[in-house]
């Protein structure tokens, strides 16, 4: 939308940054079966190219590691040729998150879904 372009008609940096921490909070959700997870580091962000109106992006996420408490997710967000199927990477960085007790202090994540993601190292 208009609203997300900068004066070079590109988008905002920080609304990408935005999108992006939805998508890979949403995949910590249901790698970790818990909607208790809240953003603890967002990684060196390369923004390759620029993201103009009317492209279509999709957002692609990937388990990197998990540890005690934490999971930590590779994001990379590619725009889309809805004509030919090719996509080009325009964003990627990774993002940790940390799973929450109802006082914000950092919980387990269960043996179960680890031991899922024992391919990962620790």
């Amino acid at each position: 939308m208009e609203k997300d372009l900068g004066i070079h008609g590109n988008l905002f940096g920080g609304i990408m940054l935005s999108w992006l921490d939805e998508a890979a909070a949403t995949m910590a959700y249901e790698v970790c079966r818990s909607p208790n997870m809240v953003t603890l580091k967002i990684d060196e962000v390369l923004f390759g190219k620029p993201v103009k109106i009317g492209f279509h992006l999709k957002i692609y996420g990937e388990v990197i590691r998990i540890g005690n408490s934490s999971i930590t997710l590779k994001v990379v967000a590619k725009k889309h040729n809805v004509y030919s199927g090719e996509e080009t990477t325009v964003c990627s960085t990774n993002f940790t998150f940390v799973k929450i007790d109802e006082q914000g202090g950092a919980i387990p994540i269960s043996d179960s879904i680890k031991k899922e993601y024992t391919h990962l190292s620790d």
